[in-house]
């Protein structure tokens, strides 16, 4: 009892109008603020985790996409074996390499 009897007094000298009561309203006043920075700032993490979450969607999407397309667009090395020994397409004349 007397401690807070004490709190009391040295909180009129810094307040003589509140007291202790203008401390706790600030107090509740500033808990207020951060529980409303705090809910901000998780709604945030919210939006930026849902951004990823359909970039990474997107960007699977694309990865299977381009999988699929991936075979048709490649050519067969079985389809055209004269390829590899039509020295026209080559431009080169097939000499050895020692002499």
């Amino acid at each position: 009892m007397l401690n807070s009897m004490v709190y009391e007094a040295n909180a009129r000298l810094r307040d003589p109008v509140y007291g202790c009561a203008g401390a706790i309203c600030q107090l509740q006043y500033q808990i207020s603020e951060l529980q409303a920075e705090l809910a901000k700032a998780q709604a945030e993490i919210l939006n930026m985790q849902c951004q990823n979450a359909n970039l990474f969607e997107l960007i699977g999407k694309q990865m299977a996409a381009e999988t699929d397309r991936q075979p048709q667009t490649l050519p067969s090395v079985h389809e055209n074996t004269t390829f590899f020994f039509d020295e026209s397409i080559l431009g080169v004349a097939w000499e050895p390499l020692w002499t």
